[in-house]
């Protein structure tokens, strides 16, 4: 079992409305087929299923016809980094993945299973998610913790043929660049003209700063807990050399704050907390997006005194940058065509059309409500289109 963090513990009460809601769990299996005589019982399962069991077995393409792994994603994870919460386990994490696996239903109509599994190395749960792989059409990899995270997405790309997409990263930077693409209308910028600063260098910010680099942005510094990602540093973990040889142009050395001078966008997603004097030093009409959740890097209230436009990932604030905008629409797309990988091009594509449904960008709206129901459709199809 995955070691406990020490976080606060609020007293379990089953009268409070929040457990209420999760009693008895949040999902169930519902049958597609009526079963009401022994004539339906025949055809859905003994004898009759023998006969399409057979015709799978010699051809393994009709079980995208026969069966529902065409539409069904498997939401995998080992509980070793949930949002907010740290390394609570797989026990404690299915909440969390069965909520996910609720946003997959209703914003896409795709059947999403949570699959909470005890950690492991590297290797052991590459295989474990290998094996279970063929009852699915997509893997989508939910709060694993780096740079494990990197590893087991890379690998399973390479040994499965359906989509294997890590949402903590890629849609979190798809959001990211689609709120960023509306954010440069607003402050009436090219956005491959923005110098940007990204705190944190996990899983989300490495997919950030590579996204965001493949939309055309060239400037763009990532900073960890001791500063400034860069060459020089004698300190950095594989993925943070990486960082190092593709970001960070101008050569910077230093810490967050030195990074921040004359920034035209701040990227918070790491959590801890960015004093306000060091925003103050950003430039003119600057953008900050101070994700982290419940707590922004940046409170909005210090954040909006020197930027043009704030976003957060509350859904208290405007502009909230929230994964759901991407992941059903990218799945929706992927299983309607049958593409073997979500490729960076349509991740691109994803997060432009997003920031699309908001025909007149605001600084109060630059990403469309998560309840927009255009967006999956709007989503599915520009991965469609790069099929």
């Amino acid at each position: 079992m995955s070691a406990h963090p020490s976080f606060p513990i609020h007293a379990f009460d089953p009268s409070d409305p929040v457990f209420r809601a999760h009693e008895g769990g949040k999902l169930a299996v519902t049958a597609t087929k009526p079963l009401r005589d022994r004539r339906d019982l025949s055809l859905l399962y003994t004898p009759g299923v023998a006969d399409v069991s057979r015709a799978i077995a010699a051809d393994p393409s009709l079980a995208a016809r026969y069966t529902a792994r065409r539409n069904t994603v498997a939401v995998v994870t080992d509980g070793t980094a949930v949002l907010g919460l740290g390394d609570i386990g797989p026990l404690a994490a299915m909440p969390v993945m069965e909520g996910k696996a609720v946003l997959f239903k209703h914003f896409a109509d795709v059947d999403a299973v949570p699959v909470c599994m005890e950690s492991g190395t590297v290797d052991e749960l590459v295989d474990a998610i290998a094996r279970i792989a063929p009852t699915y059409g997509g893997i989508n990899l939910e709060d694993i913790s780096a740079p494990r995270c990197f590893e087991i997405e890379r690998r399973l790309q390479e040994r499965l043929d359906i989509p294997v997409f890590h949402d903590d990263q890629h849609g979190t930077a798809i959001v990211v660049l689609a709120g960023l693409v509306n954010a440069a209308r607003v402050v009436g910028r090219p956005l491959a003209s923005l110098r940007v600063v990204i705190s944190g260098a996990g899983a989300a910010g490495v997919a950030v700063a590579r996204l965001l680099s493949r939309a055309g942005i060239g400037d763009i510094v990532v900073c960890d807990s001791r500063g400034i990602i860069s060459p020089r540093r004698s300190d950095l973990a594989e993925h943070k050399h990486r960082l190092a040889a593709t970001t960070n142009p101008r050569g910077l050395t230093g810490s967050l704050a030195d990074a921040l001078v004359g920034a035209d966008v701040f990227i918070g997603v790491s959590g801890g907390s960015v004093p306000e004097a060091d925003i103050a030093r950003m430039a003119p009409g600057s953008v900050i997006f101070a994700l982290a959740n419940p707590d922004p890097e940046v409170h909005p209230s210090v954040a909006s005194r020197y930027a043009a436009v704030v976003a957060t990932g509350r859904s208290d604030f405007p502009n909230q940058i929230n994964n759901v905008l991407a992941f059903p629409g990218i799945f929706r797309g992927a299983l309607d065509t049958g593409v073997p990988q979500v490729t960076e091009a349509m991740k691109v594509a994803a997060a432009h059309a997003i920031a699309d449904l908001v025909e007149e960008p605001t600084a109060e709206e630059i990403v469309p409500s998560v309840f927009d129901e255009r967006c999956a459709p709007a989503v599915a199809a520009a991965v469609a289109g790069l099929a």
